[in-house]
């Protein structure tokens, strides 16, 4: 078990990874690979491309199901799943600590990821860190984790959930939640449009190779939503 590299304040998501744990079981998904909100549509974990001997990082891994599952059908050589919550890091350790070549790892994912320069291949993240983290702080550490030539792949929310548009500047919106006693707390979340995620990402030294919105009429009463599944490289380095 990883501490974490800084102090990560008050664990918001006690009381998320506990929901997250039980619907994922309700809705069957527990094992399988989505990258959309309601986890039922296409593309799955083939957007990755090929991962055979590559190191892979998930940021914000949550329970740690998506990290598992890679750990378990796919040959990479090694998936950390990383997340600073306490509480979440140690549902996904009792969950998954014995999958073969799954790292499960507590530590807050911009320190962590600056601190492991060009270590991975593929970093991902499915409404994780991208979602949670200040795209300006962690997009460059994203950068320096990355080999030339590999990979970030994430999805995030394409609108807010009550159908108000993203955000057209870096602003994050407070979310309410609860601490584990009940205490009343916030969270940032950042929902952006698509041109300045594009804008981001190039201003990082990311070229962004692939986008797809899946569409979601909604489930169980909820919202539709829209997801973005946005796909882009670190240049490899260039021969002179």
């Amino acid at each position: 078990m990883t501490r974490p590299s800084q102090d990560t304040g008050p664990d918001l998501w006690q009381c998320y990874g506990a929901r997250r744990t039980r619907a994922d079981r309700v809705a069957g998904v527990d094992g399988t690979f989505h990258w959309d909100w309601y986890q039922r549509n296409e593309p799955g974990a083939e957007i990755l491309g090929s991962l055979d001997g590559m190191a892979v990082i998930e940021v914000g891994a949550g329970t740690g199901r998506q990290a598992a599952h890679l750990a378990g059908t796919s040959a990479a050589s090694e998936v950390t799943a990383l997340d600073s919550s306490a509480s979440i890091h140690e549902r996904c350790r009792r969950s998954y600590g014995n999958v073969p070549r799954l790292r499960v790892v507590l530590a807050e994912a911009t320190s962590y990821l600056v601190e492991r320069p060009s270590a991975f291949d593929v970093v991902y993240s499915v409404f994780g860190a991208l979602d949670f983290t200040d795209p300006r702080r962690l997009l460059p550490a994203v950068v320096a984790s990355l080999r030339p030539g590999g990979t970030l792949v994430f999805s995030t929310l394409g609108h807010y959930r009550n159908g108000e548009a993203a955000e057209s500047w870096v602003r994050s919106a407070q979310l309410p939640t609860a601490l584990a006693d009940g205490t009343p707390a916030t969270m940032e979340r950042w929902v952006l449009e698509l041109p300045l995620w594009e804008r981001l990402l190039a201003q990082a030294g990311l070229d962004v190779v692939g986008v797809e919105t899946v569409h979601d009429a909604g489930r169980g009463g909820g919202p539709p939503t829209a997801t973005r599944i946005i796909r882009a490289t670190r240049p490899a380095v260039r021969q002179l």
